[in-house]
């Protein structure tokens, strides 16, 4: 016992890591013993957030973007994240691609084509199958997955790159709390912070994983004999969640960072031959009419709250689950960026982080959803990926390419090695989140403790699931109403970071700018 206590102790925050383990293994209890409650609660609860509550996601993801913006304008852009002649860890390169398959990776691939076909056939507005619904469809896919998402990544990671990297603080959400509680961010209000940092995180990945799960067992359905349900699922999380245990015992550089590259290159061929073999043209006249609808739609898009029932379902099963989602995601790529992004200016950091990452996945939406939706467009075919469920629909579009049938089977094994690397990458680095979270924020925490929390991370996804099925919905329902109940209170604790923000970069502004007076009057 006294071994138990000493390790706790050295290696742990006690009081956020007894907690959140805790209370996650009692609710992976309860879903497991009573799946059936557990999925009624967790419906109840989605529906009493997303009623009462969802303005306040709409505007609050709206702030987050055009403060981010704001201050990459403003002159605190010039500070860097550590000491004024610190210099980044990471090449540009590898920093990208470490952000962009740890941010969207696994969405990414399951959305591509499943959100713009499924809001083509069932708009919030205007009548469903036309040219104005697929150019709806294409905005409202650009607007929950381009520039509003990493608003609320960047709100988290700046915080955590400035209080920690400048400050000297630990490397936990609650340091961003300094300047308004003190030393009391190593009490009880900010181990509550922290806590609330774990649950998000963990259920944002079992929301990725879950989602991941599902369309490796739909793809694998079509090229070998095996079914693509619970069962299958379940086999498929234990093996990537290995995977993703062997790149994490690597670290950072020798694992995270060589397979975000090497899946980034997937997924990059991917997309290269989607765009060849499909409708070139078509796909290239489409990226800047998509882009310059949403562009200049944006700001509408971004307030437009419906009142309307039709409007009000689509919001709900669509706008507020991704914001729910994202905000729940927030801690995982917050910190992870944070870690990476040592060195790099303040400008530097807003701007690739939120430019590169959103441009890639403007692409790649308007490649994959503007291939799927070309036919169904030209009357020439395409009924089989509205007869589709949404794990399936990028195995539909790729079946449908006009090349040859050894092409698309290679390209669908493609598919699902990148979604398979998706799935590893967001574990291994989230885990690696979460432990540094319960750690008090020390980067390089024991593998022991990584190991923990990735097997813990996996099993709450299966359970998760288990009671979404036995629930009698749908098998994910269970896992996104987590991400969205756990996104809500974090969204109050991003709103207060962008205060505390503004207060510590104007403080130092302000006193760099008193020195550079003083040393003036005094030369």
């Amino acid at each position: 016992m006294s071994f138990i206590k000493r390790y706790i102790r050295t290696h742990t925050n006690p009081p956020v890591f007894l907690t959140s383990g805790l209370l996650m293994i009692l609710m992976v209890g309860w879903a497991s013993l009573a799946p059936r409650d557990f999925a009624a609660v967790a419906n109840q609860v989605d529906t009493f957030i997303t009623t009462y509550f969802g303005w306040l996601y709409i505007f609050a993801m709206s702030i987050f973007l055009v403060f981010v913006l704001a201050v990459a304008a403003s002159p605190a852009g010039r500070l860097r994240l550590g000491p004024d002649d610190a210099r980044p860890e990471f090449s540009t390169l590898s920093w990208l691609s470490m952000m962009f398959t740890c941010g969207m990776g696994v969405g990414l691939v399951y959305y591509g084509v499943a959100e713009p076909i499924m809001l083509f056939d069932n708009p919030p507005f205007g009548e469903a199958g036309t040219q104005a619904a697929a150019r709806t469809a294409m905005n409202y896919t650009f607007y929950h997955w381009g520039l509003h998402p990493w608003g609320a990544y960047i709100v988290l990671g700046l915080a955590l790159g400035y209080f920690s990297y400048r400050r000297g603080l630990p490397l936990k959400p609650a340091s961003a709390f300094y300047p308004l509680i003190g030393d009391r961010i190593y009490g009880p209000v900010g181990h509550t912070i922290d806590i609330l940092a774990v649950f998000g995180t963990l259920f944002g990945l079992a929301t990725s994983i879950g989602l991941g799960a599902s369309q490796i067992a739909a793809g694998l359905s079509g090229l070998v004999p095996v079914d693509d349900g619970l069962g299958t699922q379940l086999a498929v999380i234990v093996a990537v969640e290995a995977m993703a245990i062997a790149s994490l015992m690597l670290g950072i550089d020798a694992g995270i960072r060589r397979l975000s590259l090497f899946n980034a290159a997937l997924a990059g061929l991917l997309a290269l031959f989607v765009f060849i073999a499909g409708p070139t043209l078509y796909i290239l006249s489409s990226l800047g009419t998509d882009l310059g609808y949403y562009i200049q739609n944006l700001p509408l898009t971004s307030l437009r709250i419906f009142t309307d029932e039709r409007g009000q379902s689509f919001q709900s099963a669509w706008t507020l689950f991704d914001w729910g989602w994202f905000i729940s995601w927030s801690p995982f790529v917050g910190m992870f960026i944070a870690r990476i992004s040592h060195g790099y200016t303040i400008r530097q950091f807003i701007l690739g982080t939120l430019l590169v990452p959103s441009g890639a996945s403007i692409i790649w939406f308007v490649i994959f959803g503007r291939t799927a939706l070309e036919p169904l467009l030209s009357g020439t075919g395409g009924q089989a990926l509205l007869d589709a469920d949404a794990a399936h629909m990028i195995f539909v579009m790729l079946d449908q390419l006009p090349v040859a049938g050894v092409l698309i089977g290679a390209a669908a094994m493609l598919q699902i090695v990148v979604v398979t690397l998706f799935f590893a990458t967001s574990s291994d680095s989230g885990s690696l989140v979460v432990d540094m979270l319960t750690n008090g924020g020390d980067p390089h925490p024991i593998w022991q403790q990584r190991m923990f929390w990735a097997v813990l991370e996996g099993v709450i996804a299966a359970v998760l699931l288990v009671a979404g099925t036995l629930g009698g919905g749908n098998p994910l329902s269970a896992i996104q109403t987590a991400s969205v109940a756990s996104g809500l209170p974090f969204c109050l604790v991003l709103l207060t970071m962008c205060y505390t923000l503004y207060r510590a970069m104007s403080g130092e502004l302000q006193h760099d700018a008193r020195l550079t007076q003083t040393a003036a009057r005094a030369g």
